[in-house]
């Protein structure tokens, strides 16, 4: 069994760039943007514990910022249990990760992301 651990350097800009994003939207409250670039964001860092948490940290705070219930408790379990699948390989690759969708349901990957993990070699 693979444990995963830190997110690669060579992602790491990846997904600071998509938190960036994120955060550029979030403040001028383009919020459907801004959820676009968690969700890529969660895609990219869904297989390291601490991104994915972090993540799933983000969604949680986004759930209360759009006064959503079914986001805020959706994330919750996301939050607890999210990390410790990725830690031990074990999550549903290309899952957006909003509580719009199944935790444990896999996502086609978009071209762009998946241009990504070949450019940095990460499978």
């Amino acid at each position: 069994m693979k444990l995963y651990t830190s997110l690669p350097k060579k992602l790491q800009p990846y997904f600071n760039k998509e938190l960036e994003k994120y955060q550029i939207e979030y403040s001028i409250n383009n919020l459907l943007k801004a959820w676009n670039h968690l969700e890529r964001a969660h895609i990219i860092g869904q297989k390291y514990p601490h991104a994915h948490t972090f993540v799933h940290w983000k969604m949680l705070q986004f759930g209360f910022k759009i006064k959503s219930s079914k986001e805020v408790f959706g994330q919750i379990p996301r939050l607890i249990f999210g990390g410790i699948k990725s830690f031990v390989g074990k999550i549903p690759v290309g899952n957006p990760g909003g509580a719009n969708v199944s935790p444990l349901k896999s996502f086609p990957i978009e071209k762009e992301l998946q241009d990504i993990f070949i450019e940095v070699d990460i499978n």
